[in-house]
């Protein structure tokens, strides 16, 4: 699943440009995923698209234009439930735990990210599929994260050199 998100995003990175259901299956078809991979991934797409339009639509009716764009300055505690905590581990929340505390997870953002992990499969999820997990929330959004954030998420630490 995570390799048809991952194409999705590459390439409608304007979700705007994304087709129709029908339409990207078949192309994600032609392209050789898997039938159940497709199938998999447009159900998850899917239902994050239903949630992002509720989190767009109750900011719109409730607060200013920026609520969405801008974190919230008030520390947060967020205690996982136990399956929370297996699915994302340790290395995950820790990644979470450092985007909230850098402004760029929102409170209702991190509970999205947070709801599509546990929506997808993979016990524990990776911290690349968190990565992803977290680029896909943005994208349904229709935001870009910060330049060096993205960066921090289409980051492949297999690939860099230690001085």
């Amino acid at each position: 699943m995570f390799e048809v998100l991952a194409y999705v995003y590459d390439n409608y990175w304007d979700g705007e440009a994304c087709p129709a259901l029908p339409t990207l299956q078949r192309t994600l078809g032609t392209v050789g995923f898997a039938p159940q991979e497709i199938t998999t991934a447009l159900i998850w797409l899917e239902e994050l698209k239903s949630a992002a339009g509720v989190l767009r639509t109750r900011h719109r009716d409730t607060t200013p234009a920026t609520a969405l764009t801008t974190a919230s300055v008030i520390p947060m505690t967020r205690v996982l439930t136990t399956s929370e905590h297996g699915r994302v581990g340790v290395a995950g929340w820790g990644f979470l735990a450092f985007l909230v505390s850098i402004g760029t997870l929102s409170r209702e953002r991190l509970e999205l990210v947070m709801e599509r992990a546990m929506a997808a499969p993979g016990d524990p999820l990776s911290v690349d599929d968190l990565k992803l997990i977290v680029l896909m929330v943005f994208w349904s959004l229709g935001q870009e994260p910060d330049a060096l954030v993205l960066d921090e998420l289409c980051d492949h630490r297999t690939d860099r050199l230690a001085h």
